[in-house]
């Protein structure tokens, strides 16, 4: 984290020649489990991760924003002419210039800033880079300006910036894991009442590590196959009567999917349903302090990831065999799918040797080689300095 802070502020000392008011930070996530429910009003079950983005922020005089980001090294300027017509600021700034704009919809009177933006959280890979830069300016953008806008109501505007002004359809768990998750535990979000429960997750007090492979499969959100998904779940929905597939519960699940005709929605409406249970079952296991228990459920969501919504890849599905042959209490694809990243839970010494199985299945199949970390839950978005 202190590196990633400290480049911040150069950054922003360099670009502006002066220090700045503050530094805020927001994580990437992963999901334990709970994939694809959230657009459908289901269950999910993120956690933060220690990789995070920092925005270095001061205000400055009237209604514009100039943001350096050291990914690109570019430093793009706008005003608000520019933000209130979405689609004017392209490219990474989009998620900058969506933040200010959604503000300015809800009626905040947003403070002109200068910002510097540097991330340890990989692009690409499925763990929310987009609701981390988004959180952190966010943030920054609340603090700043003095807005009256707790953390609750932080993430479905995050949201809204993402699904209207960048135009990538996300549910409401990215934004809500960067914003309100805690060290040590994992989200439990209703995403129709966007209630919380902060569930312990202690793997370190279980003997146990949770891998998180990166697969170097691209993974992008705002493409054809994800809006398909979504447009598919919803058809079902209305096909069945229903406000949104949560309201089936995995009791009337035969019962509902007699009633579709269509092979590939009926596939589809089984994974969200099964889904959600997996997600219920898996809180019910770690409020009981049964974490290893949870390695099951853990790969039958994969296993529906990958028949049932199909939304996984070779690379993908070459990583979560290995690491289930290699010892893997279980695993599976987190994220929106198509690549991305995969967890493993494993006991805490198998870590390196999990890693490895995986690292030689990828040679073996001539995969580009995966990156891995190890990772416990960390808090969400926080002012640094």
């Amino acid at each position: 984290m202190t590196d990633v802070a400290d480049r911040a502020t150069a950054g922003f000392r360099r670009e502006f020649g002066a220090p700045p008011a503050g530094q805020w930070a927001a994580p990437g996530r992963v999901n334990l489990i709970g994939e694809h429910t959230d657009y459908n009003d289901g269950f999910v079950l993120p956690f933060a991760l220690p990789l995070r983005t920092v925005a270095a922020a001061d205000r400055q005089e009237g209604a514009r924003w100039t943001v350096w980001s050291e990914l690109s090294g570019e430093t793009i300027d706008f005003g608000a002419d520019e933000v209130d017509e979405p689609g004017r600021v392209a490219g990474w700034g989009a998620y900058v210039a969506g933040v200010v704009w959604a503000l300015r919809e809800a009626g905040h009177d947003v403070p002109g800033a200068r910002l510097a933006i540097t991330s340890d959280v990989p692009l690409g890979a499925g763990l929310s880079s987009s609701a981390a830069l988004e959180a952190a300016v966010l943030t920054a953008l609340v603090d700043l300006g003095g807005l009256d806008l707790p953390a609750e109501r932080q993430p479905r505007l995050a949201q809204r910036a993402e699904n209207h002004y960048v135009g990538a359809p996300t549910g409401i768990m990215d934004q809500s894991a960067s914003i309100r998750c805690r060290d040590g535990h994992a989200l439990f979000l209703d995403c129709r009442s966007e209630g919380v429960e902060h569930i312990p997750f202690d793997l370190r007090g279980a003997g146990l590590a949770m891998l998180v492979v990166d697969s170097h499969a691209p993974h992008r959100h705002a493409d054809g196959e994800y809006a398909a998904r979504r447009k598919s779940c919803e058809a079902g929905a209305e096909r069945l009567g229903v406000p949104a597939l949560r309201d089936v519960t995995v009791d009337q699940l035969d019962t509902a999917l007699a009633r579709l005709d269509d092979p590939e929605t009926r596939r589809r409406v089984r994974h969200v349903v099964t889904e959600d249970q997996r997600v219920l079952d898996t809180v019910a296991l770690l409020r009981a302090g049964r974490v290893r228990e949870i390695g099951p459920l853990l790969t039958a969501s994969h296993v529906s990831m990958r028949d049932d919504f199909e939304i996984t890849v070779p690379e993908i599905d070459t990583a979560v065999e290995a690491a289930l042959a290699a010892g893997a209490l279980g695993a599976r694809m987190t994220g929106g799918g198509f690549g991305g990243c995969v967890l493993a839970l494993v006991e805490a010494d198998a870590a390196d040797p999990v890693a490895d199985a995986v690292t030689a299945a990828y040679a073996e199949q001539g995969f580009r080689a995966p990156d891995h970390l190890t990772v416990l839950p960390a808090p969400g978005a926080v002012r640094l300095t």
